[in-house]
């Protein structure tokens, strides 16, 4: 964990309401970072629907291959997230590992081992030694708390400089839910479906498909829209999980993400969603400026998100951004490496108002002052018209600068 909060950190953090039917507790196992907690185990009172979305890494850590194993089932009765190693890459081992947290966690909460979602992040390779926090989940059940969203974002940090946390608040027929949420995330972040770490909790009565067809949807615009370094990690989980406690309000029960009763629900679980994803890209390893790339004027919305993720993902562009220099051409350089038709003559290429190339050269009315004033600013919009069709698509990415090198280059030491 860096030591500096990044200067892109949030001002303050929400209040962050109690959802009724999960409560949370953290515990300090040693598993790899010393005097701060490593494990969270949360907990539902009575059965969750639960919904998932994971890394499409080829190579995946034990706990995406449990994870993935149980969600059939669609009940949740306990998570159990670890930081300071993935359980990736670990053989055997890894698989042994997931047993006995699953096996100590389902004790520990008097329930089915199905019924247990876990969770790794740190270093792949090494091998996890889950006795260290078995041993204590039966005290962290006993000791959980509904009002420990702050602590229990702490738990699962690795390289984060902060904790992240969302709140939102919604109404399904009259009756009024709440969703909160919590990730991790700096690093080896491209995701394909989600961030390292993400779990959000709602205490909506919403059944399990409804449920998955809300999150699959979600994470695309969100956290399927953000970069930090083109690296798509082996961990990659977001779990969606909803405790049903608002069915005694007289909230009617969700069977179908088409409901028309959800429309309110859907679009505040997706505002979470893009909230706690850009709040990932904020923290960055080493960031100090957000980017935000729009591509309009592709062939297609799926060209405009490509054209968009190869300016975002280029070390070239991200080191312009980190030095203040507004290098269009290196924008350019992205855009034709992409794949995607793009025709040199149409392009033109916006920081923040500014236009500074059109009909495929400088614009003649650039301004190296005005430039390099948006270039200054911590959050630096780049736009670029393809000239070609109505795709559009944004994704958003931090600078890439020295500290990224330094805290990478010596991650296991």
């Amino acid at each position: 964990m860096s030591e500096a909060v990044s200067p892109l950190a949030p001002k303050s953090y929400p209040e962050m309401p109690v959802i009724r039917g999960v409560s949370m507790s953290t515990a300090a196992a040693g598993i790899k970072y010393k005097n701060r907690t490593d494990v969270l185990l949360m907990s539902f009172e009575r059965p969750a629907t639960v919904a998932g979305v994971f890394t499409k890494s080829k190579c995946p850590s034990a706990p995406v291959d449990f994870c993935r194993s149980n969600l059939g089932h669609g009940v949740a009765r306990g998570v159990v997230v670890n930081s300071g190693n993935a359980n990736a890459f670990t053989g055997i081992k890894g698989r042994a590992a997931t047993e006995l947290t699953a096996k100590s966690a389902a004790a520990a909460l008097g329930c089915a081992e199905n019924e247990i979602y876990l969770a790794s992040t740190g270093v792949i390779g090494e091998p996890l030694d889950a006795t260290k926090f078995s041993g204590v989940l039966g005290d962290m059940a006993k000791g959980a708390t509904g009002d420990f969203w702050l602590e229990a974002a702490r738990a699962i940090m690795t390289t984060d400089t902060y904790p992240k946390v969302a709140t939102r608040s919604a109404e399904i027929g009259g009756v009024k839910v709440t969703i909160n949420g919590i990730a991790k995330g700096a690093g080896m972040i491209a995701p394909d479906m989600a961030t390292m770490l993400s779990f959000v909790v709602t205490d909506a009565d919403i059944a399990a498909p409804a449920l998955q067809a809300l999150l699959s949807a979600g994470v695309e615009p969100t956290f399927n829209s953000v970069t930090v370094d083109s690296d798509t990690s082996t961990s990659d989980t977001l779990l969606l999980f909803a405790t049903g406690a608002a069915a005694a309000d007289g909230q009617k029960k969700v069977e179908s993400a088409e409901d028309p009763a959800l429309s309110g629900f859907k679009s505040a679980l997706n505002d979470l969603l893009k909230d706690l994803a850009l709040q990932v890209v904020r923290d960055g390893e080493g960031a100090r400026k957000m980017v935000e790339v729009t591509v309009v004027g592709a062939e297609t919305d799926q060209a405009a998100k490509k054209i968009a993720l190869s300016i975002a993902n280029s070390p070239l562009v991200k080191t312009a951004i980190a030095g203040e220099d507004a290098n269009w051409g290196r924008i350019v350089m992205a855009v034709g490496k992409s794949g995607e038709m793009a025709d040199r003559d149409r392009l033109a290429i916006w920081f923040g108002d500014i236009r500074v190339a059109v009909n495929g050269e400088r614009d003649p009315a650039y301004s190296e002052a005005a430039t390099t004033a948006v270039m200054k600013e911590q959050d630096i919009p780049v736009k670029v018209d393809i000239g070609l069709g109505d795709g559009r698509a944004t994704v958003w990415t931090c600078d890439l600068t020295k500290e990224y090198v330094a805290i990478n280059g010596d991650y296991r030491s």
